[in-house]
């Protein structure tokens, strides 16, 4: 039943543009994502300070190696 709602590719299934664009929309949508949790970081309670640093730690981790992948393959990312 829970095969039905779930739609699974194969990453060979995917052509080297298709994995590309991904890449591209992973990343703007990273940095989108950082830029809330910086919005939210400033309005954060003090209790959820610590929260939000390390959520935001996290999230620029995955940026920095997204941004890594893309050089490699020589992209160019336009926000």
């Amino acid at each position: 039943m829970y095969s039905e709602f779930i739609k699974e590719f194969k990453i060979e299934d995917k052509t080297e543009e298709e994995k590309d664009i991904e890449l591209i929309d992973t990343i703007k949508y990273v940095k989108k994502s950082l830029g809330n949790m910086y919005n939210n970081l400033q309005y954060a309670d003090s209790d959820l300070i610590d929260y939000y640093t390390y959520q935001i730690k996290a999230e620029e981790a995955k940026y920095n190696y997204l941004i890594k992948q893309a050089k490699k393959k020589k992209l160019n990312i336009a926000f």
